[in-house]
């Protein structure tokens, strides 16, 4: 298997998950990329390498290839990054991409029931083209085959879980992990499925790497699972939040703690060791917000070992008519990544004049209220 261009290996020499990936979207042996190729081709639905943070987040990316094992919270004090944070303490990355206000897939589904049957006759990742698939990713192999990549995805297992191109994407690389894809699995966590994307992150030796969840109404698009993950060379605002305890699980491997300076209230799972005990505790709490039609958000970090669970009422609140204009005219949907600090904006107007005070209060109408996430925590047990 080719290791993938110079650079790619500068970023990250030790995970050869990051060689693959970034080998299929940048392949500097035929000089040229595959994302490109498949750009011109007409594959995405805009480019995203057009967007107005590209040039800060290319800069920040070059001085990460020589500190790849520095902490995020390290390197995101690069002076190349402060072009394309707003300004202040959290340090919101802001990115304007006009792309996703006109041309991204449109929800064919209702947005206020959290489970719902897979609809075959919408549309699911398999009726992909195949061109938009990378490769399989199976950590099930035995301890001497170790962790299980194709090239292609030409030739699969019976249902694999499989890695494509997003091509709706937020950054240069945006890929989706697709689990036990022709099973044709509903948009729903369960403990098993969540320790995919876990696994996935792990993978990754690059610290930037993170993977996202958005359930049904919580603005998922497909009701098809699957993860989405990229390289973002800044930290996320909520991964230098603070915490405070909240309760230990019979499982010890497992700390549960809930964010304390945020503007939105959610729950942090973490390990030490474990990640299938992260991927049970986690994924049992997703199950009861799914039977109680909780609409919630997940941002998996730190090669895997932490994970945000976010509820959240937006949708709820713009359905019912009481969220304020102001920020509904900015067309920001709150899904995982813009919750936790990466806010796509879809218009220049924002874009030029986003405030910290003004991102901190249209994420305040995403979280529930303090009565409303202490009931959650109740009925989570945590």
């Amino acid at each position: 298997m080719d290791s993938g261009s110079e650079d790619d290996a500068s970023i990250n020499t030790k995970s050869l998950f990051d060689t693959v990936l970034q080998a299929q979207v940048r392949n500097a042996l035929h000089g040229f990329s595959t994302w490109d190729k498949l750009s011109s081709e007409g594959l995405f639905r805009y480019d995203v390498t057009e967007c107005s943070t590209k040039r800060g987040r290319l800069q920040s990316l070059a001085n990460a290839r020589h500190a790849s094992h520095l902490k995020p919270q390290e390197q995101g004090d690069a002076e190349s990054l402060v072009a394309m944070m707003i300004p202040g303490k959290y340090g919101f990355v802001a990115q304007l991409n006009e792309g996703r206000a006109t041309k991204k897939r449109p929800t064919e589904f209702r947005v206020d029931l959290v489970k719902q049957d897979f609809d075959p006759s919408k549309f699911n990742f398999s009726k992909a083209a195949q061109k938009e698939a990378l490769f399989q990713f199976d950590t099930s192999a035995s301890a001497d085959a170790g962790t299980t990549y194709l090239r292609t995805a030409k030739v699969l297992d019976d249902s694999p879980n499989l890695v494509v191109i997003n091509v709706s994407p937020i950054e240069y690389g945006h890929v989706l992990l697709v689990p036990r894809v022709l099973d044709l699995l509903p948009q729903q966590i369960q403990p098993e499925l969540l320790l995919n994307a876990i696994e996935m992150v792990a993978e990754s030796a690059n610290p930037f790497f993170r993977a996202g969840y958005n359930s049904l109404g919580a603005y998922a698009t497909i009701n098809h699972l699957h993860f989405q993950a990229y390289y973002l060379m800044a930290p996320f605002p909520i991964e230098r939040a603070t915490t405070a305890r909240v309760g230990k699980r019979r499982r010890s491997a497992v700390t549960v703690s809930r964010l304390t300076d945020y503007p939105v209230r959610a729950f942090v799972f973490e390990t030490s060791s474990s990640l299938e005990d992260l991927a049970y505790v986690c994924g049992e709490a997703c199950v009861k917000l799914q039977d109680a039609n909780i609409a919630f958000n997940l941002l998996i970090v730190d090669s895997g070992a932490r994970v945000f669970l976010l509820p959240q009422c937006y949708a709820e609140k713009q359905a019912k008519g009481v969220v304020p204009e102001k920020y509904l005219d900015t067309q920001v949907n709150p899904a995982c990544f813009e919750i936790c600090g990466h806010m796509v904006l879809k218009r220049q107007e924002d874009y030029d004049n986003f405030t910290e005070s003004f991102t901190c209060d249209l994420l305040s109408q995403v979280s529930l209220t303090e009565e409303k996430f202490q009931a959650v925590m109740k009925m989570l047990e945590l």
